[in-house]
C-alpha cells in the first residue's frame, strides 16, 4: 500500500519519541537551525515567514524566536498536532497549517516577506513547476525565497562509494517507507544515542529532482536566483551510511573519498 502520509504520520511519531522534552529544549534556548539557512535568511525580525513543508514544527518555532511573524505549512496531522502542542509548550508562537503544500500555495491568501523550506522537501513533490509557481504566488513584491536541501547526488553513491546507487537522472517514482533518520542519525538531530528505529511498513512515493530542475523551476516561476552555493557536509542528517559524524553536528565523508556535495542552498528573490 502507498500512502505517503500515512507513513510520514508513522516516521514522525517516532521520530518525535527519541526527542525527549523538546518544548524544555527550546524554553531553555535550545537551538536546532545550523548556520547555512541563518546565513541565508538573514534579518528576520518583524518578517511574515512561511515554513513550507515544516514537519513537527521545531524549526519554524526557533525562527520565530529571531523574529519571524510565522507561519508552517505540512500535510502531516500527526507533524501539525505536535507542532500546535510544541508551540504552546514552549511559549514560542506560530501558526501551523495542516494542508498539501502545492494545493496550498495555489489557495491561500496570505502573503508572505520570506518563504522557506529545508532538508527533505521537493522529493515528495511529483510537480516542480506547480511548487515553484505557488512559491513565487505567495512572496510579496521582493520577497525572497530560501531552500537548503540535501544534495541529490548523494542518492547515487551506493554505501561502498562507487556510483552504483539510484539514477541521478531518473523520472519513475520511488516507493519505499518513510526511514527513521532520527534514530540513524544519533545524536545530530536530537536523538537518545540510543535510540531503536520504529518499524514502518506503509510505502511513500518520492521523485528525484535534480540541481538544474529544482533551480529551472524557480527561474521559470519568475524568481531571481541571488545566491546558490554547495557544502561538503550534511547538517544533522546521516544522509549516507559512510559519513562520519563531527563535533559540530555536521557529517562528512571518510578522508580517502572524492569529497562530492552533500548539500546545496539557494536563495531567489521575486
Amino acid at each position: 500500500m502507498i500512502d505517503t502520509r500515512q507513513s510520514w504520520d508513522i516516521a514522525t511519531g517516532h521520530h518525535n519519541r527519541h526527542k525527549g522534552d523538546q518544548a524544555a529544549f527550546l524554553r531553555a534556548g535550545g537551538e536546532v537551525l545550523f548556520e547555512e539557512e541563518l546565513a541565508l535568511l538573514g534579518d528576520l525580525a518583524g518578517k511574515r515567514l512561511v515554513h513550507l513543508q515544516c514537519n513537527s514544527g521545531q524549526d519554524t518555532l526557533c525562527l520565530a524566536r529571531r523574529g519571524a511573524v510565522a507561519t508552517g505549512v505540512d500535510f502531516s496531522p500527526e507533524a501539525i498536532a505536535f507542532a500546535r502542542r510544541l508551540s504552546a509548550d514552549s511559549g514560542l508562537a506560530a501558526d501551523f497549517e495542516l494542508a498539501e503544500v502545492v494545493d496550498w500555495l495555489g489557495a491561500t491568501e496570505a502573503r508572505f516577506d520570506v518563504a522557506f523550506a529545508s532538508y527533505g522537501a521537493v522529493g515528495w513533490l511529483e510537480d516542480l513547476d506547480a511548487w515553484a509557481r505557488g512559491v513565487a504566488r505567495v512572496l510579496a513584491p521582493g520577497g525572497r525565497f530560501v531552500y537548503v536541501e540535501f544534495h541529490p547526488l548523494v542518492w547515487s553513491i551506493a554505501p561502498d562509494l562507487r556510483l552504483t546507487g539510484d539514477d541521478y537522472f531518473a523520472r519513475a517514482p520511488f516507493d519505499a517507507p518513510v526511514g527513521d533518520y532520527v534514530a540513524r542519525s544519533e545524536t545530530a538531530l536530537g536523538g537518545a544515542a540510543d535510540a531503536v528505529p520504529g518499524d514502518n511498513a506503509v510505502l511513500a512515493r518520492s521523485w528525484q529532482h535534480t540541481l538544474g530542475a529544482v533551480v529551472t523551476a524557480l527561474v521559470r516561476a519568475g524568481l531571481t536566483l541571488e545566491t546558490l552555493r554547495e557544502y561538503p557536509y550534511a547538517n544533522g542528517c546521516k544522509v549516507h551510511p559512510a559519513l562520519e559524524l563531527g563535533a559540530d553536528r555536521r557529517w562528512r565523508w571518510p578522508a580517502e573519498a572524492a569529497n562530492p556535495p552533500l548539500m546545496y542552498g539557494l536563495a531567489a528573490r521575486r
